[in-house]
């Protein structure tokens, strides 16, 4: 008897390493960035009767009795639908009033004093849990969980089978059987499911219960019990885990997340305006904007070079009223300068290829008297703020630029336009070109 029980022993063991094996690819890789607990360990207890869902009308015995069965099991999962377990259960099963046979109208009949008490001394089977849902899809560890089971198994089990005075007691016998099953699975706690079963168990021999029928036997088992998760406290059971309910959150953590950085856009945005506008001022009234001005506080009506700062030997200044005539020779220095002007890319930095051409305009101000108007122009490329602020400070650049060489401050006035003044369509390249230039008018 007992090289019987270390055989089945070996068995469940055996079974239980084979799906091991068969999951070695970590789940967690598949589902998640996360890793879960995927080995769980359960015990159970319930009632143990002949009686099935699938007797019809003829059983080999007409009453079933209840007795208390138990057993336990220890589970991998493989997915989160799907899990092998291997599992053991014992106790006893009992009848009474065997079947005699059928009377004249085909209706079965049974001996008044007859019975069977099975014993179940050992049984281990291996089955696939396949679990039908994952209900609660507000959390990532579930709080229901309807499973269906199948699988095959082998058992020790004697029978003592009695009809009046006659005994007939069996020896322990190896049979297989085919365990079925459905329940539900409450999660109560992380890692701990309260087990709701109900169990049949198909067995492969017509003499389980003691009797000679014709059919093999079958007994029910409904059982209450627990599971407990193996592993880390901290990781989730895969069994449990509901993928819907972590793309939810996953949603809400990046939709939080992009709300965070849309404000903080915001607030960049406003501190540049705000940025821009005292950029752009001119507090001393010097004709300097704030940013080029390198002598901020100047007193009004003070004379300035193109960087804010004093001059020092103003050159006096005649008003003479006499009519501005712009000849064509200067028209042609203008638009040489215009020609010539190139910036660093998005930057106000004038570069040195320019100033040959930019120094003669400054000295036909200087030596026509003229004034001069500077309109900086941009594509539609980018926001309109920073476009306004781009094409102002380009304007400023050149104006600075044409002090510095001894042109009259006052007689210069810088614009910034924008956008908002295109010469051709932006939606070509030639024409986004054409739209990014500073503007010179002589008057």
């Amino acid at each position: 008897m007992n090289t019987k029980i270390i055989k089945s022993t070996m068995l469940v063991a055996a079974l239980g390493l084979s799906t091991q094996a068969f999951a070695q690819t970590p789940t967690a890789d598949r589902f998640s960035t996360q890793s879960f607990r995927t080995w769980s360990v359960g015990v159970h207890g319930g009632v143990l009767t002949p009686r099935t869902l699938f007797d019809g009308k003829f059983r080999d015995f007409q009453t079933a009795k209840e007795n208390i069965g138990y057993g336990g099991y220890i589970k991998k999962q493989i997915l989160p639908s799907l899990g092998i377990q291997a599992e053991f259960l014992a106790g006893k099963v009992q009848g009474l009033r065997s079947q005699l046979g059928v009377d004249a109208n085909g209706d079965p009949t049974y001996i008044a004093n007859s019975g069977f008490k099975t014993h179940i001394q050992w049984s281990g089977a291996l089955t696939a849990v396949y679990n039908i849902a994952n209900i609660n899809i507000n959390d990532e560890n579930a709080v229901l969980i309807p499973y269906v089971k199948a699988g095959a198994g082998y058992m020790s089990s004697g029978a003592d089978y009695y009809n009046g005075a006659v005994q007939n007691n069996q020896s322990y016998m190896e049979n297989w059987f085919i365990p079925t099953g459905i329940g539900f699975k409450v999660g109560v706690a992380k890692g701990i499911n309260l087990d709701l079963g109900y169990d049949v168990n198909f067995v492969k021999s017509g003499k389980f219960d003691g009797s000679n029928g014709l059919r093999n036997d079958k007994f029910t088992y409904a059982h209450a019990g627990l599971e407990f998760a193996l592993g880390k406290k901290e990781k989730p059971q895969l069994q449990n885990y509901s993928s819907l309910a972590s793309v939810r959150i996953q949603s809400k953590e990046e939709s939080d997340e992009l709300r965070r950085a849309l404000s903080t856009a915001e607030q960049n945005a406003q501190r540049d305006r705000e940025q821009y506008a005292k950029d752009m001022g001119d507090d001393d009234g010097d004709g300097v904007a704030n940013k080029f001005d390198k002598c901020p506080g100047t007193p009004a009506g003070t004379v300035v070079d193109g960087s804010g700062c004093p001059l020092a030997t103003p050159k006096p200044q005649i008003i003479k009223e006499t009519k501005v005539v712009v000849t064509e020779a200067d028209r042609k220095v203008v638009a040489e300068a215009i020609k010539n002007l190139e910036f660093d890319l998005g930057k106000s930095t004038i570069r040195q290829k320019s100033y040959a051409s930019l120094n003669d305009v400054a000295a036909l101000l200087m030596s026509k008297d003229f004034s001069l108007k500077l309109a900086g122009h941009t594509d539609n490329t980018g926001s309109r703020a920073l476009n306004l602020r781009l094409s102002k400070d380009r304007a400023e650049a050149v104006k600075a630029y044409l002090v510095g060489q001894g042109a009259n401050a006052s007689r210069i006035e810088a614009t910034g336009y924008g956008p908002d003044q295109p010469i051709a369509t932006n939606k070509t390249a030639a024409g986004r070109q054409a739209n990014r230039r500073v503007e010179f008018t002589l008057y």
